[in-house]
């Protein structure tokens, strides 16, 4: 349980990580670390093809639960989606590694979705905005053992009328239907929510990712201009619905690095400065620096429900009267895809001078090769161990 939990903070810890375009959750931060410590517990070996099912069906069943809530509609009621939707993949996923028959699965669903809870005011300062993926993590893998066992849990868990999981998480949510229980099953084995899976090129929440590569325009076709930042005059960036509740709220200081990666208007000055939005911007001594406080100060956040899902608008005004402005339809990562060339590399980058090479190529092919290992223990083993520190 420990390991479940620990491991997923981690993962979570950097904002790096993979989402859901339709139903935010970070699949990955949950499946993985509850797989791996499942595996664990086995007295035979797991094969890399039973793993590779186990985490497949975990893609495809959180997203489903996410859908019926209205997917991202849940982020602006307040509520943290991944750690609502999460327990649903992870209990869904250790329940196939387990092999367990169709009503002990139900019981695992039962017993993780009573353990769903997440609270989106996380984001602004606390750490445990880290963990609550974690939380996900744990409570579906616990969820399964206890189902292993023969615990009986909530049957009907997403249908119920009363105190059922879709009536609950979605009560006031102002939606006709309030929610959606056919998503959870249509297009089952046809329509693949795995695909929607996407990657992050940047180190924030991503639904500031458009503004980021809004600002990366600019730097691209305007080096000069975006280089004079005591120039700047203000920043203002305009954000869709589910774009604004959660990445457009005033900040100030002092700022945790879970605030300033959730932060539309931080990461966009911190692009400007560094000219990349990545771990090492966000470290404690890194929070304080004045020329990205400046440019801060100088942005406003301003919420345009005309624009498409994902657009975003930036305009940068200078004191000489210059007005640069830009708009990208959908951020790096969504459309298009990273590429698996550019996941690959995203990989080696993050991980050179955290771990030695010849480690680093083991578990690049054994991961690559999933499908054809005799025991993913042996995965496992190289992923365990000493890295030196990732952000300094």
């Amino acid at each position: 349980m420990s390991a479940a939990l620990l491991n997923s903070t981690f993962t979570q810890g950097f904002e790096l990580d993979d989402w859901h375009s339709e139903a935010p959750l970070h699949s990955n931060s949950i499946i993985l670390p509850a797989l791996f410590a499942a595996a664990s517990t086995r007295d035979s070996k797991t094969a890399g093809s039973a793993f590779l099912l186990a985490y497949l069906i975990g893609l495809e069943v959180g997203p489903r639960v996410g859908k019926a809530l209205h997917g991202a509609d849940i982020l602006s009621q307040g509520w943290h989606s991944g750690a609502v939707f999460g327990p649903s993949a992870s209990a869904a996923a250790v329940s196939k590694l387990f092999s367990l028959d169709a009503a002990q699965i139900e019981d695992a669903l039962g017993i993780a979705c009573t353990q769903a809870c997440g609270l989106m005011s996380a984001q602004f300062e606390s750490e445990v905005k880290r963990m609550q993926h974690g939380f996900a993590a744990r409570n579906g893998l616990l969820a399964a053992i206890l189902a292993q066992g023969g615990y009986v849990g909530i049957k009907k868990v997403y249908e119920r009328e009363y105190g059922g999981f879709l009536e609950m998480f979605s009560k006031g949510n102002g939606k006709d239907p309030q929610f959606l229980i056919g998503e959870l099953t249509e297009g089952l084995g046809e329509k693949w929510q795995t695909q929607n899976v996407k990657l992050k090129p940047y180190s924030a929440m991503a639904a500031t990712h458009g503004a980021i590569d809004c600002v990366r325009k600019l730097q691209a076709e305007h080096p000069e201009e975006m280089k004079k930042l005591e120039n700047v005059e203000n920043i203002v960036l305009e954000m869709g619905d589910v774009e604004f509740h959660h990445g457009g709220f005033e900040v100030q200081r002092p700022l945790t690095s879970t605030g300033a990666q959730m932060s539309a208007k931080y990461v966009v000055a911190t692009q400007m400065v560094d000219g990349k939005v990545l771990p090492p911007s966000f470290r404690f001594d890194m929070l304080e620096r004045d020329e990205v406080w400046g440019l801060v100060d100088k942005t406003r956040c301003v919420l345009n429900p005309d624009l498409a899902r994902w657009s975003q608008k930036v305009t940068i005004t200078f004191k000489n009267g210059t007005t640069l402005r830009v708009e990208v339809p959908a951020p790096r990562g969504v459309k298009p895809d990273l590429s698996n060339e550019e996941i690959a590399e995203k990989w080696k980058d993050l991980t050179k001078g955290v771990i030695d090479d010849a480690r680093r190529a083991r578990i690049e092919n054994l991961c690559l090769n999933l499908e054809h290992l005799e025991d993913v223990m042996e995965l496992n083993a190289e992923l365990t161990g000493m890295t030196k520190n990732t952000i300094a």
